[in-house]
């Protein structure tokens, strides 16, 4: 009876993981954009004590391809050569403006009021955001994402990470992967739930015309995912997933600050509508179950075949949905052993969720 009962939630658990795998293989569908986009644009990057990756990345953003464009940094009140850098940067590029704020105004943990000034300093209607520990992919960054802008108010990027060999950037990147898979899938069925701070653009009277992060402006993050619930609609949100577009950063390299991260990341999910909380649930569950499921199958009767074809069958669906899109993320290195990183994230996730229930995070920390 027990195996009986594995089994029929195995296979219910594996027919939601194929409606929503035909909801991700619409990524694959996506046309290039023919449109050109030729108005002025803001790029705004903010940063706190990131002198070294503003040394390194900086420039990159700076000598864009792309005929009238501004660079805005906001120095969030850093304690390193931030300031004198900038400074620096100045004199060689005039298309990079900045923004100190200074040590004595005191505000809410985050990026959210640096970013407010950034985008209020912003000369032209037509943003770009990314971070100081971003680089662009190509020198086309700007004009291929802005190109999006001739038909869309929101346009969601995609911000990878550079590949090392060590197994928590495999994880950190399978991760990124497979958020972005999701985000951009959902996108395009008219339910846009978030984006990524180091890539997505939008337009500065959306800003204004939301009051900008007023509904969350206590807690550290919310500023890519709150927000554009927020301004989102089923007409006014492209995706764009170029190589070209891409921004890569160096991934942390510390199991500690790498969960922190994930851990602050995930304190917005209770304010989500109900919709994309049912959406962003149900198939890390489901997924959670079949393999448990599956295992304890595998268990009970070692000598059934069911679980195996039900193995197979998924297996054969995962390598088959995800080819494609892991090859146009970057990320195709990790492709014939992704469903070991599916499973191990699955169970950090869990500790993700428990250790949140015990305590929230809520400093800044990149």
């Amino acid at each position: 009876m027990l195996f009986k009962i594995l089994l029929i939630i195995s296979i219910i658990c594996l027919a939601i993981l194929f409606i929503y795998y035909l909801y991700f293989l619409k990524i694959n569908w996506i046309k290039k954009t023919n449109n050109i986009f030729d108005k002025a644009v803001s790029v705004i990057i903010c940063a706190k004590n990131e002198e070294m990756n503003l040394k390194n990345n900086l420039p990159l953003f700076l000598d864009q391809d792309y005929k009238n464009y501004e660079v805005i940094v906001v120095n969030d009140q850093s304690t390193d050569n931030t300031k004198l850098l900038l400074k620096k940067l100045q004199n060689q590029y005039p298309n990079l403006k900045v923004v100190d704020i200074a040590n004595h105004i005191h505000h809410k943990e985050g990026k959210k009021f640096a970013l407010t000034l950034g985008i209020k300093t912003a000369k032209y209607e037509y943003l770009l955001l990314s971070d100081a520990d971003c680089k662009p992919s190509s020198r086309n960054w700007i004009s291929n994402i802005s190109n999006n802008f001739s038909d869309s108010d929101i346009i969601l990027g995609y911000g990878g990470y550079i590949k090392e060999n060590i197994f928590l950037n495999k994880i950190i990147r399978y991760d990124t992967f497979n958020i972005a898979q999701q985000y951009f899938s959902f996108s395009l069925t008219g339910n846009t739930y978030m984006g990524v701070g180091r890539n997505i653009a939008y337009k500065k009277s959306i800003f204004f015309e939301n009051k900008g992060f007023a509904s969350h402006i206590h807690l550290a993050s919310g500023d890519d995912d709150l927000f554009i619930q927020e301004v989102a609609t089923r007409e006014n949100v492209t995706i764009e997933i170029d190589p070209s577009t891409h921004t890569f950063s160096i991934p942390i390299n510390k199991w500690k600050n790498w969960i922190y991260q994930k851990r602050r990341h995930i304190t917005t999910s209770p304010l989500y509508k109900t919709k994309y909380k049912i959406l962003l649930s149900t198939y890390p569950l489901s997924n959670f179950l079949f393999w448990t499921s599956l295992i304890l199958l595998f268990y009970l009767n070692s000598e059934s075949i069911f679980p195996l074809i039900l193995l197979l069958c998924k297996l054969i669906s995962t390598y088959l949905v995800n080819y494609k899109l892991m090859k146009k993320l970057n990320v195709l290195d990790l492709y014939w052993i992704h469903p070991l990183y599916e499973f191990v994230m699955l169970l950090i996730q869990v500790i993700f969720v428990l250790l949140n229930i015990i305590s929230k995070p809520t400093k800044w920390k990149n």
